[in-house]
């Protein structure tokens, strides 16, 4: 078993309690786990790795992780979403949806997404795509072939086929609902669990089953609560997303009178299994008149709220906010769910964020919400082995490059990264003790290949969206571009 030795000028070490920073020091892992972290090291080992002026830290986890070509990349200037094809009009419904990526896409996208939260220092994510352009939901083959793209990248991932019962849909006349359909829910729940069955633990530990309904509000009660089961049965996080905008949280309070977060702990869904992005319209935030107990209630469960900053400020919105919902006792960990996949960047605006909504510029701090994208999502996932740099932990690592002119004066390593630092300064990915990148550069990956790909399989998707739009205007109308052609 190979013994490897990783220096770095900044180690970001972890002492039980919390991390630490070394300077000029450096980690031992051997196999797939870490046996050294400190300054000298006497013991023997296969291979050397100096990472030079950089921090060598834990790698990132992401919880609602970039897995699509268009996650809100064309909803950035082209809104409303229900007239951009972000919606399914009733007509389009009736006339049967059909899938927009073949089996080979929808393969190629997921791995693409894979290699580009790799090269932002994440080492460990949790999928996110859209339903928008799907027949229905996520599928047992695509997901089995998922777990292989996981395992030939090297990320670690933690993996299941979206579920849901219903879809949201606009009629001719401009007014909304909800298409319907319970037992074809029922039936992805049901092939959610024949999944994790099958795939957790995977591919030497690296693929983990999660169960994955779909937003809250296209889950009918039932589906909840036999989610909720399945989760308990099978032990694995299950992620909702929940309380992400007003329309939601007005709809299931007409729906059943109670909020979203009332509604889901009386139907036993909340436990220390749930991961709820993006956690924003709860009870006491500025946009909510209803009252409530929502993070008391968020607090008791256990349950672990996903902030995703970048994509909620695309859309106007923010948490309100994560140095208060931190402070009553809730966990809060980090998501990208958009592009591009950059945690640093997120972190960044989430400091920001919450610096405005607090209006107090101590209100929260760069170690905050690097513990958030480190051990807090860990515990999330009850995964004391990840997120950290310490004897038994993973060795998920990664090696940010500290010598970039742009970066500016070095005065704290963790301070400069969230204040000059993007996911393209790191320069190496090591996980569960592989190298899976290094120099930028991932084994057997053409990245100019993959970029042509990616960019043809997109025009591809674009020129789809008619069909899926309300009342199907031409493409050019849909996205419109920024300044008119010349």
């Amino acid at each position: 078993m190979t013994t490897t030795r990783v220096k770095a000028r900044y180690v970001i070490g972890f002492d039980g309690q919390g991390h630490r920073t070394m300077k000029d020091a450096e980690v031992v892992y051997r196999g797939d786990s870490i046996v050294f972290v400190g300054r000298v090291y006497e013991g023997p080992v296969d291979r050397e790795i100096d990472g030079g002026n950089a921090i060598l830290g834990p790698g990132f986890i992401d919880l609602n992780a970039l897995a699509d070509l268009d996650t809100t990349v064309l909803a950035f200037d082209n809104q409303p979403d229900w007239a951009k094809g972000r919606v399914w009009p009733e007509d389009y419904i009736s006339s049967g949806p059909v899938e927009m990526y073949s089996a080979e896409e929808q393969t190629f996208k997921m791995k693409y997404a894979f290699v580009q939260l790799i090269r932002n220092g994440i080492t460990t994510a949790l999928p996110i795509t859209s339903m928008f352009y799907r027949e229905w939901a996520e599928t047992y083959d695509e997901f089995a072939r998922s777990a292989d793209s996981a395992a030939e990248v090297g990320i670690r991932a933690y993996l299941g086929p979206c579920y849901m019962t219903g879809v949201s849909l606009i009629r001719e006349d401009g007014s909304f609902g909800v298409h319907w359909d319970e037992e074809r829910g029922l039936k992805g729940l049901e092939t959610a669990r024949d999944y994790v069955r099958k795939f957790d633990g995977g591919h030497d530990g690296l693929v983990r089953g999660m169960l994955a309904p779909d937003r809250i509000e296209n889950c009918t009660p039932e589906l909840i609560r036999r989610s909720a089961a399945v989760a308990e049965e099978l032990d694995c996080p299950i992620r909702l997303h929940c309380c992400q905008g007003l329309d939601e949280f007005d709809s299931i309070v007409a729906r059943y009178d109670k909020t979203p977060v009332e509604w889901l702990s009386s139907m036993g869904f909340l436990s220390k299994r749930s991961l709820l992005p993006h956690g924003v319209y709860v009870t006491g935030h500025s946009a909510i008149q209803r009252k409530g107990n929502d993070v008391d209630i968020l607090a008791a469960s256990g349950a672990a709220l996903i902030h995703c900053p970048l994509v909620l400020s695309r859309y106007g919105g923010m948490m309100e906010s994560f140095a208060r919902l931190k402070k009553a006792g809730i966990a809060i960990g980090l998501g990208t769910d958009t592009f591009p996949p950059d945690m640093v960047e997120n972190m960044r605006l989430g400091i920001s964020l919450c610096r405005v909504a607090e209006g107090d510029v101590t209100a929260c701090s760069s170690a905050d919400f690097y513990n958030a994208a480190t051990i807090v999502a860990a515990d999330a996932l009850g995964r004391p082995d990840l997120g950290r740099l310490a004897v038994g932990a993973k060795a998920d690592m990664t090696l940010f490059d500290l010598s970039a002119f742009e970066l500016g004066q070095v005065i704290d390593p963790i301070q400069t990264m969230m204040l000059s630092g993007t996911g393209r300064d790191f320069k190496m990915s090591i996980v569960n003790g592989r190298v899976v990148m290094k120099d930028r550069q991932l084994p057997g990956i053409d990245l100019e290949a993959y970029r042509h790909r990616a960019q043809a399989q997109f025009e591809g998707l674009i020129a789809k969206y008619p069909a899926r739009t309300w009342r199907h205007p031409p493409v050019e109308e849909i996205f419109s571009p920024s300044f008119p052609s010349a």
